[in-house]
């Protein structure tokens, strides 16, 4: 019972390691968009983060 415990806590940690990973880059997108936008830049269609 530990071990099938421990492997879910292990496997569970390792995904979302990714989700943080790829949310920190939705934000990073996000914000450099809004930035874009404020300084009257039409947004383009490269956002300068990279999308995997």
């Amino acid at each position: 019972m530990k071990y099938l415990l421990s492997a879910l806590v292990i496997a569970f940690g390792l995904s979302s390691c990714n989700t943080t990973i790829g949310f920190a880059r939705d934000l990073r997108q996000a914000g450099e968009g809004l930035e874009k936008a404020a300084q009257g830049k039409n947004g383009g269609g490269d956002m300068g983060a990279p999308t995997y």
